[in-house]
């Protein structure tokens, strides 16, 4: 019997992920559990265990390929396993989404000349139950440009409305009503004709693609679609996988309970068009028409990288950050971490000046509460946290992920030491799981072990504040009348300037600096 295996969510609420690796072939004896298969999500790589003991019969996912979670990924030959009970349990585990779609698969064609007529039936943007899922910000905004949100098409995951769908909402309404003025004001049909025939040319052109053959600007790739998650039977999938083509990249105008749907029309014209740009790439470069494509390497956009790169866009466009800049003398920090290194390593403990950070900014973060901190933006509180959990950040090859040392407030020095050092490792061989870099309520970040000394660092959201460590290095102070050396650390606070006024992150910062100008007053935290 042949025991299909889908790709499970190997982390909370992961959509998809990136087979790495395959560490089996076909032909292979499995055992249940034995890994076989390294996957990457938006946070790591985890290994994927066979489900049942038997035969590898065939992979259908190759190495550095998307797979949406409920795809699947390999099959199993099973001794003594029935049949009908396994097909039965194919059916049962398909997805929500697969099922939801299978059965208007057929209809879809018809249906979706049928969409604009039903757009009164349930509204294009809003939900099953007519809600519409939208920022309060957006909301705000759809008010204040008096504009009905409901009638904003949404362009985040599942249709949500962004501040840009409103913006786009409304300069498109003023455009039209610009257009409307010149059509009525002018008076001059033939001109104000001529200039929307060129426009309409120029667009039938360029939708058309390279139909009508020829130009090289007609084989331009597709606008890819973004999005996290996309309805389309199961078929569909199998398309669009055939073609090569990730089906969250398809444009399409069709939704199916307020989510995007895709149609194998839309596949095959999609595929198409990509092909037909690829092939134009490849002429031009064995003409020697673009020279510069030989002294580049295209990295895909997806895993850990694209996580990182969506959670700074959403922090930095979300909160409006400011950042305070200061130096400290740490002189007594460095002679009494000297002291304190040799203890910790006869206890296999490396210490490191963090750990004094940590507790530094843990002691600062008691007297200044709005600094470890949320801003819950649905139900526009801010949320000041009672415990301490202290994400550090981290360089990997992956990129920057950011442990977190939870409850850090009640930890000796040697025990953050410790804690933070394992979790940091664990980052760097990619081993650490999704739980261990969530719950951080405050966030430091050393570049001073790059070699920098001032930085900008962005919050890490929604949390309200990082701290941002510039390298130690010797420098003239004046103590006591008399110029002498210095050892001198600079620090970076970056805000939510929406939470914390510039007074109270300079006085969390004075506190930080207080705590480690004179590190022994750490003994009494």
């Amino acid at each position: 019997m042949v025991r299909e295996f889908k790709l499970p969510d190997v982390g909370e609420g992961v959509a998809e992920g990136e087979i790495v690796a395959w560490l089996v072939e076909t032909g292979d004896t499995v055992e249940e559990d034995q890994p076989v298969a390294e996957v990457e999500t938006d946070k790591a790589v985890v290994d994927v265990p066979s489900p049942v003991n038997g035969t590898v019969q065939e992979i259908r996912a190759e190495e550095g390929e998307m797979v949406p979670v409920g795809d699947v990924i390999i099959t199993f030959a099973v001794e003594g396993e029935d049949e009908t009970d396994a097909t039965g349990q194919e059916e049962s585990t398909e997805t929500r989404t697969d099922t939801a779609t299978e059965t208007d698969a057929d209809g879809a064609e018809g249906e979706a000349a049928q969409a604009g007529a039903e757009a009164g039936q349930g509204g294009e943007v809003s939900t099953a139950d007519g809600r519409v899922f939208a920022a309060p910000s957006a909301r705000r905004l759809a008010r204040e440009q008096g504009i009905d949100i409901a009638t904003v098409e949404g362009s985040g995951p599942g249709g949500r409305v962004s501040e840009h769908d409103v913006r786009a909402a409304a300069e498109g309404g003023a455009s039209e009503a610009g257009e409307a003025a010149e059509d009525d004001g002018t008076g001059g049909e033939e001109v104000t004709s001529a200039v929307s025939d060129v426009s309409d040319e120029a667009g039938t052109t360029a939708e058309s693609g390279g139909a009508a053959g020829g130009g090289a600007g007609q084989a331009s790739a597709p606008s890819a679609a973004d999005r996290d998650r996309t309805l389309a039977a199961p078929a569909t999938r199998r398309l669009a996988e055939e073609a090569g083509v990730d089906i969250d990249h398809v444009p399409t105008d069709e939704e199916r309970d307020g989510e995007a749907f895709v149609s194998p029309a839309a596949v095959e014209a999609y595929a198409e068009a990509q092909q037909e740009a690829q092939a134009a790439d490849t002429a031009a470069i064995a003409a020697g028409e673009s020279g510069a494509g030989a002294q580049e390497e295209r990295i895909p956009y997806r895993g850990v990288r694209r996580t990182i790169g969506q959670q700074m866009e959403a922090s930095k466009f979300t909160a409006p950050h400011v950042t305070h800049h200061d130096e400290v003398d740490v002189t007594e920090l460095v002679e009494t971490r000297g002291e304190l290194k040799e203890v910790a390593a006869e206890r296999g403990i490396s210490l490191s000046y963090m750990p004094f950070v940590m507790k530094a900014c843990v002691a600062a973060l008691r007297e200044f509460p709005m600094v470890n901190a949320m801003l819950d933006e649905e139900s526009e509180e801010i949320v000041q946290k009672k415990y301490y959990n202290v994400g550090v950040a981290a360089a990997t090859d992956a990129g920057l992920m950011v442990p977190v040392v939870g409850d850090a407030g009640n930890k000796t020095l040697l025990q953050l030491a410790s804690e933070m050092n394992e979790l940091v490792e664990k980052a760097r061989e990619r081993s650490i799981s999704r739980e261990e870099m969530q719950g951080g309520t405050f966030t430091i970040t050393n570049v001073g072990a790059i070699g920098g000394e001032y930085a900008t660092p962005i919050v890490n959201h929604p949390e309200v504040a990082i701290l941002a460590l510039g390298a130690i290095k010797e420098k003239p102070r004046v103590v006591d009348g008399e110029v002498v050396p210095r050892h001198v650390m600079t620090v970076s606070l970056s805000f939510d300037h929406r939470v914390l006024d510039g007074a109270i992150a300079a006085q969390f910062t004075n506190k930080v600096e207080e705590y480690l100008e004179h590190p022994n007053r750490l003994l009494l935290e």
